[in-house]
């Protein structure tokens, strides 16, 4: 609940004061004295012992250029920077409320690992409609293989290999991921600017729709399936009792029952018990058909 509170309260401190105003707030950021280590560890002491908002919010503030440092260096997927900086701030808040003083280690350094995160999944859930990295190892390569072209163009077969092998991913997760990479979101159907001439590349032309895709013929066969048990119940029902339980357990149980333990039951012959089915079925018929 306390961590709740840490990141709602911190929230209204890392918002630019007008809105588009990203060069201010960067501006604001960067003029945040950097705490020394002495600071940042009363500070940390602070918030863990006393649960002190006020030491939670100099911490995040005096760290904020950093997360702005870390959003520029992702400028290449073309996503708005201030997204990823509100991303990135809510990784900072994540790691300050985990940050424990007496490990050693400068804020900083722990957060890293945090605000990257958030800004990963960020990207992942953004970059594309379509999720392009979804196991561990094509997240890794999503991040990595732009890193790792030395030239424009696909891979050569020696050039795959390095990198499975540097990164220690199978060859053909490799291929995979620079296909997906190199893809483009397709829209399912035509907008209204494009040419009616170019209508055969839009998916819709030329994908096929499963047979029950239609709304109204869906609706159609749910509405007559409906009216075909109604009708089956009603002959049931006009059945002797005899009748109805022959029919129930050679017709609609899962674990039928044979002719011959029927008979058993009814003290008949199987051959009287098929009779009586059969009779029975005439008259479920006659009355579905009229």
């Amino acid at each position: 609940m306390a961590n709740a509170l840490v990141i709602s309260d911190l929230n209204t401190a890392l918002i630019p004061a007008q809105a588009g105003s990203l060069e201010q707030y960067i501006q604001n950021a960067n003029v945040i004295p950097v705490l020394t280590a002495e600071q940042e560890y009363d500070l940390a002491v602070r918030l863990r012992d006393h649960e002190d908002l006020d030491a939670a919010r100099q911490l995040v503030l005096s760290h904020m250029r950093f997360v702005i440092r870390i959003a520029r260096g992702y400028n290449g997927y073309g996503l708005p920077i201030a997204d990823l900086i509100q991303e990135g701030n809510i990784g900072l808040m994540k790691a300050v409320r985990r940050f424990d003083p007496e490990v050693g280690v400068r804020l900083v350094s722990f957060a890293v690992h945090w605000i990257r995160a958030e800004m990963h999944e960020f990207i992942l859930r953004n970059w594309r409609i379509v999720k392009v990295a979804t196991t561990k190892a094509q997240r890794k390569l999503f991040f990595n293989l732009r890193s790792s072209k030395k030239r424009l163009g696909w891979f050569s077969n020696e050039e795959v290999q390095a990198v499975a092998k540097d990164l220690g991913v199978e060859p053909k997760t490799v291929l995979e991921m620079e296909s997906r990479l190199s893809g483009q979101d397709v829209a399912y159907d035509m907008s209204p600017s494009e040419d009616e001439d170019d209508a055969w590349q839009s998916p819709a032309a030329y994908l096929q729709a499963p047979a029950n895709s239609d709304p109204g013929v869906q609706v159609e066969q749910d509405d007559q399936q409906q009216h075909q048990l109604q009708q089956l119940g009603t002959a049931m029902a006009s059945l002797d009792p005899r009748s109805q339980d022959i029919l129930s357990r050679r017709w609609l149980t899962e674990d039928k029952s044979t002719l011959q333990e029927l008979a058993t039951d009814y003290g008949v012959s199987a051959e009287r018990i098929r009779q009586l089915e059969n009779n029975a079925l005439k008259k479920i018929k006659a009355q579905m058909i009229t």
